[in-house]
């Protein structure tokens, strides 16, 4: 498929892996550096950020590897998938990471916080990464590079940041003025449907879509609601999963819309039920690091002290999982553990098609 690239540039492992390559849309989840260099509060590439991480701080908001991370290894690549701000060359064959923490389905979402690439944004940045490709193909082959693309992983991570840094935030955003969270789940999974067509546009055909997670659980939700009797906000938990239980119907209609076309939907909140200390996690409601209490709310204190139990803690900041909770993640969207961690079916099934 590369025949027209002088195959010595091209990456050595592609031979080796699951699919020629992977491209990552999402945000603090899956951002791996694209936001280091932006005017934005919402960065990770500070200690202790990345304590646990080969290279230290590199704008990944955990403590080592995240999911877009064991994703790539589970899928063969012998390293990460670069990210948009700093991938250069022939490196885009094997895929390219556009994540970028505080961004949603929204452009609006985390404007707060500063700069940020929303969804619609990652989705030009990946317009521009297939032109490029194009003509680093035999005078710019559009069919061979679309032919190329149907073959590779795509994994989409959004609406978080809609809830969290959006309709969540009153005092910033008019989302929960205007609309009930029934209403506000219906309005974004419509927008969501519409940038998933897109991307399938321009050549994506292999799509596991990442649902969210019960952000009501998260530390820093629970420090500025408090919980009254029960262990999460179920409030923000209640008007979430409303969101959540639209992934589906939005998936069978892609999947019966778009020729060739194949959706999954990966079930966050299923991955999360199970016996957490089987796994050495016992501490699911404190973050592991310091906690800054001027940066972005509930990110790590830039030099600040980390625990020194992290294989036990869940949460790494006020809302980010630490490393072990990420593998979790991609092992059991990558192989499902239970029905409803995957549909129609998981990553591994994916890569095969």
């Amino acid at each position: 498929m590369l025949n027209n690239l002088d195959m010595n540039e091209a990456p050595a492992e592609i031979a080796n892996t699951a699919v020629p390559c992977l491209f990552i849309m999402g945000d603090s989840l899956f951002d791996n550096g694209n936001n280091n260099n932006l005017i934005t509060n919402a960065k990770a590439n500070y200690p202790p950020y990345g304590i646990d991480f080969p290279d230290g701080p590199t704008g990944r908001f955990t403590n080592g590897k995240n999911t877009a991370d064991f994703l790539a290894e589970l899928l063969g690549f012998d390293k990460y998938i670069e990210p948009y701000a700093t991938v250069k060359g022939v490196e885009i064959f094997r895929g390219v990471n556009y994540a970028s923490g505080a961004a949603g389905i929204r452009d609006e979402s985390g404007i707060h916080l500063g700069d940020r690439i929303n969804l619609n944004r990652q989705l030009r940045h990946h317009k521009a990464t297939i032109s490029h490709m194009s003509t680093l193909l035999l005078l710019g082959n559009k069919t061979l590079t679309k032919e190329y693309l149907s073959k590779c992983i795509y994994i989409v991570g959004m609406g978080n940041n809609d809830y969290i840094n959006n309709y969540l935030m009153p005092q910033y955003y008019l989302s929960s003025k205007l609309y009930k969270p029934e209403k506000y789940a219906t309005i974004l999974i419509q927008q969501y449907y519409k940038q998933l067509k897109t991307l399938y546009r321009y050549g994506a055909r292999k799509v596991a879509v990442f649902g969210v997670g019960s952000l009501g659980c998260t530390p820093a939700e629970l420090d500025l609601y408090g919980t009254k009797d029960s262990i999460c906000v179920d409030s923000i938990n209640s008007a979430v999963q409303k969101f959540a239980d639209k992934f589906k119907p939005m998936i069978d209609d892609l999947n019966s819309n778009l020729p060739d076309a194949n959706f999954i939907y990966i079930n966050i909140t299923s991955i999360a039920i199970g016996d957490p200390t089987a796994i050495g996690l016992t501490n699911l409601a404190e973050p592991c690091c310091e906690i800054s209490p001027f940066i972005a709310k509930g990110q790590c204190k830039y030099d600040g002290s980390a625990c020194s139990d992290r294989a036990s803690h869940y949460f790494w900041d006020g809302f980010h999982p630490t490393e072990i909770p990420n593998l979790v993640s991609a092992q059991r969207a990558y192989t499902a553990l239970l029905p409803t961690d995957a549909y129609p079916f998981d990553i591994s099934h994916l890569a095969q098609l």
